[in-house]
């Protein structure tokens, strides 16, 4: 079966086809293949384009660190300072007090930190609110791993050292979060990606997709049932400077606010720096370009190239007790980053060992991911916008060769299979 032939099969309503998909596929720094595949939006009916843009989950947090890392040239932060230090309140541990959490630990994932059932809150409140006992997201004290879970060493993926991370880029730049990305990451890439919805350019909003699960307002999946938009199902654009709270384990606390009178440094957990950025297939595509050309972008230093070696460097690796490699998928993590061995059980390709340093995303029903191989020029990325089944729970969810969902599997065998 040839690619089209493959991506083709997976468009569809029931089992583990989705609305619509697209991929994009370098080899020796040259675009070799791409499509764009069913709809971007259902009701009403509206077609997948390189152009279009969706959240993007998880493959967000790439760019967040891709921001933190231009700040660290710049001499605003420091990777081993402790956190608190830029946050303006002592962050710690209360059953690990002695430990300081630094901004590398939050990029990593081995700061103690976890999400509890929010980690993105209105904006007339602090992040200071999830770590002190009388503040109004403490949730008895959720957002802090036990004392068996050494700081530093322990890995737990946690959205909410994200959301700290974007709050720290306000606290050193006087700037919103959402601003300070805009001006001095995608406008050198020519990157038109946004945050909040509202704010992106007329042109660009008709072409945001719609994400979808055939799960009901009840929780009900029903795979022969209807699709429901899960994320960005508008009619009309919100209106500008507007958020929606994004917590996937509290699907009930996402209220729009305005951020007519948020307080910059405050809490940057409104702009989701975790997995709301609203990107095209096509912006993906340049920001890869960089990576693979060593932090350029036509004639642009967007990184050093010390910064994609900190950035892709292993700060933590499995080795069994000291973390969570969600079945076999994440054995290892950078900044923002992890690596898929090809011989391991993260690996994407079934007939081939090939080697890959990214990031997935998933939420809401959306899939994605950015990848490109060690010390080439070959990279891919991808993103499709519904799931017809649940993930984990369904045992069709499962990869068929490795511990990664079977979307991801398909998607990414494919387009292995073809360099090789």
């Amino acid at each position: 079966m040839n690619l089209d032939a493959k991506f083709s099969a997976l468009i569809g309503d029931n089992g583990i086809k989705v609305p619509g998909l697209g991929v994009i596929v370098f080899k020796d720094g040259r675009e070799i293949y791409s499509t764009f595949l069913g709809r971007r939006r259902i009701n009403p009916s509206k077609p997948m384009t390189r152009n279009t843009r969706f959240r993007v989950a998880s493959v967000s947090k790439m760019f967040a660190v891709f921001g933190v890392m231009i700040l660290v040239e710049r001499g605003k932060i420091n990777l081993d300072d402790d956190a608190g230090k830029y946050l303006g309140f002592e962050l710690r541990n209360p059953n690990q007090p002695q430990k300081k959490i630094t901004v590398r630990m939050l990029a990593s994932h081995t700061s103690s930190l976890r999400d509890g059932k929010i980690y993105s809150i209105p904006p007339n409140f602090s992040v200071e609110e999830f770590f002190s006992p009388h503040g109004q997201f403490w949730e008895n004290g959720a957002h802090f791993a036990p004392p068996t879970e050494k700081i530093g060493e322990y890995f737990t993926y946690s959205n909410l050292n994200y959301g700290l991370l974007g709050t720290i880029v306000e606290r050193v730049t006087g700037r919103r979060f959402d601003l300070w990305q805009r001006e001095n990451l995608f406008e050198p890439l020519d990157i038109r990606a946004e945050y909040l919805p509202g704010n992106l350019e007329p042109q660009d909003f008709e072409q945001l997709g719609t994400v979808y699960q055939k799960k009901n307002p009840d929780g009900v999946w029903d795979e022969f049932g209807a699709w429901f938009g899960k994320v960005d199902d508008y009619d009309v654009p919100p209106p500008k400077d507007t958020v929606r709270l994004q917590n996937p384990y509290a699907e009930n606390f996402q209220a729009e606010y305005s951020l007519q009178d948020y307080h910059v440094g405050t809490n940057a957990t409104i702009f989701s720096p975790q997995g709301g950025l609203r990107i095209s297939f096509d912006e993906l595509a340049r920001a890869l370009e960089m990576l693979m050309n060593g932090g350029n972008y036509h004639g642009r230093k967007i990184l050093r190239r010390e910064s994609l070696d900190e950035i892709f460097k292993t700060h933590w690796t499995f080795v069994g007790g000291n973390g969570q490699p969600y079945g076999g998928a994440i054995l290892n993590y950078g900044l923002g980053t992890y690596f898929i061995d090809g011989t391991s059980s993260a690996r994407v390709c079934r007939k081939h060992v090939v080697n890959l340093r990214g990031h997935t995303g998933v939420a809401f029903g959306l899939l994605s991911g950015m990848f490109y191989r060690p010390e080439s020029n070959d990279g891919f990325v991808y993103m499709l916008n519904g799931e017809a089944i649940a993930e984990d729970d369904d045992p069709r969810s499962h990869g068929l060769f490795s511990a990664n969902y079977i979307w991801e599997e398909k998607i990414m065998d494919a387009v292995l299979s073809m360099w090789n």
